[in-house]
């Protein structure tokens, strides 16, 4: 005879076809936490950001925006899916809610940690990663996103149901592996190029901020294994709920270091946060990108907004790769933030930044 944990895991696996009919007052009280956590995370997300921003302009501040607000509907979407709240043709509600909610919440994460791609990588080899994870997260959405919302509206239908079932169970594998290997691609770029900045690096507030945003990244590859590992033991119920307290938890986390990593490259004082002075806001030009919302771009030494174009030649015949520009970059940088924050001396000698970037 079945333990009730032994009933709970074998009526997690359903799910699919309709709402979960189980006795198991644990796996209820799950659900209903889950799903409520997602909501709470989604909404105080939402007000971090209109909060956070002064003007609602730029691809990070809408992708940001529109991924926290695809988690209610997701949430909600599957609350009441599995407590069979709306039954007969009003079951196609939740069905909606939570396709709506899930092709932001997914695509719309991968579009944040690639918004911000650009204040890690440069030169060519930078413009080249940008193409490419670009168009990397415009195929996936199409060929993974169009074909299970036609699985899964057809496994809740009333033809063929038997069918669309067991083509759902091969295709909601298969589109789970192809955005886990999306988000590591992306992750393990951000620990990639993190650790090169690690090597180049001596000041404490740098290395504090690299490892921080190499921890971050592996958290999130790890918190999508779990997620496939759950897809793959065919625990649908457990997976849906756990999967939108994962995304959430994601985006807060991308969302606090990415304040300070661009109040890193802005050398923006501590205590003001995203939000500069009056006299810095007076000096920006509206054509320059949404990175001045929350960057001080008068205090970089190169274009932040973008991956730096291939170097040429310095008129001094020093011959300067992307390394050494990042290197010269970031110590540029460094040496601002410690100014401002009182722990540094300005020093704007030329001949002493060249040879700081041939030591490099």
């Amino acid at each position: 005879m079945p333990t009730n944990s032994t009933s709970a895991i074998r009526f997690a696996a359903q799910g699919v076809l309709g709402g979960y009919d189980g006795d198991s007052l644990a796996l209820k009280v799950i659900i209903g936490l889950m799903t409520g956590m997602t909501m709470y995370n989604a909404l105080e997300l939402v007000v971090l950001v209109l909060m956070t921003f002064r003007r609602y302009r730029g691809l990070y501040f809408w992708s940001l925006l529109i991924s926290s607000l695809g988690l209610i509907p997701y949430a909600l979407g599957f609350c009441l899916k599995f407590f069979t709240v709306l039954k007969a043709d009003a079951r196609w509600v939740s069905v909606v809610l939570l396709s709506v909610g899930w092709y932001p919440m997914v695509t719309g994460q991968s579009i944040v940690l690639w918004s911000r791609l650009h204040l890690i990588v440069s030169g060519e080899r930078g413009v080249k990663i940008l193409k490419y994870t670009k168009w990397m997260i415009i195929v996936d959405a199409i060929i993974l996103h169009i074909p299970t919302s036609v699985v899964t509206f057809g496994s809740n239908g009333t033809r063929d149901t038997a069918t669309f079932v067991e083509a759902y169970n091969v295709i909601e594998k298969t589109q789970m592996t192809g955005f886990f290997i999306q988000e590591v691609i992306l992750s393990s770029i951000y620990i990639v190029e993190t650790i090169r900045i690690l090597r180049v690096s001596l000041q404490n507030q740098t290395r504090r901020l690299m490892k921080q945003l190499v921890f971050i990244n592996i958290v999130i590859i790890l918190m999508d294994t779990a997620l496939l590992s759950l897809e793959y033991a065919s625990l649908y119920l457990l997976e849906t709920v756990t999967k939108g307290v994962c995304y959430s938890i994601k985006l807060k986390l991308e969302f606090a270091i990415l304040s300070r990593l661009v109040k890193f490259v802005g050398g923006a004082d501590r205590s003001t946060g995203f939000l500069n002075s009056e006299s810095s806001r007076s000096k920006r030009k509206d054509e320059v990108e949404d990175i001045t919302e929350f960057v001080d771009t008068t205090r970089t030494m190169t274009d932040i907004t973008h991956a730096s174009q291939q170097p040429k030649e310095s008129s001094s015949g020093v011959g300067m790769d992307d390394t050494d520009i990042e290197c010269a970059r970031y110590q540029h940088v460094e040496k601002a933030v410690l100014k401002k924050w009182g722990n540094g001396e300005d020093d704007n000698n030329d001949d002493s930044e060249i040879r700081e970037r041939r030591s490099c």
